[in-house]
């Protein structure tokens, strides 16, 4: 897999270094390498790609709880080598409290990598003006909430 991330990461570098407009959107670089045949799906992976677009839509999926709330329907788990799918509806307590545990879990990844990015540019390109960011997330969480709340005595 990191052979494939590395040659996807030098045709995004190659898209820049031939002059076309950056930034832009993956989709753009997408079109750019399709057009100059700098990347085309591979038979043998027509099975990752679909079950990659099955993923995304499961995780998008969005259900109206009892108490009116919008939660995702399902839910991914990583047993031993493989990730397992469930329903919120359906799905085992021990089931969801693993993939809660590694929802968290790649949220704080996200968050330290973050963390790191913003101290690089602080630190070499902004010194004089550095970016300041909290994580501590309790009141944009209480102020999601509270709209939520609102939204739903207007409705």
């Amino acid at each position: 897999m990191q052979t494939k991330n590395r040659m996807l990461q030098k045709v995004v570098n190659d898209y820049i270094d031939a002059g076309e407009e950056w930034p832009t959107t993956a989709r753009h670089v997408a079109a750019w390498a399709v057009r100059e045949k700098r990347w085309q799906p591979h038979p043998s992976s027509l099975v990752s790609q679909c079950a990659e677009a099955l993923a995304t839509a499961m995780r998008e999926e969005y259900i109206v709880d009892p108490q009116g709330r919008p939660v995702r329907a399902k839910h991914a788990a990583r047993i031993e080598q493989e990730v397992l799918w469930a329903d919120i509806r359906s799905a085992t307590r021990e089931h969801m409290e693993v993939a809660f545990k590694q929802r968290r879990k790649a949220i704080l990844g996200d968050c330290h990598q973050l963390q790191l990015d913003l101290d690089s540019f602080n630190e070499n390109r902004s010194a004089a003006h550095p970016i300041q960011m909290g994580f501590d997330f309790t009141r944009d969480l209480l102020e999601l909430e509270a709209l939520a709340n609102a939204d739903k005595n207007v409705a």
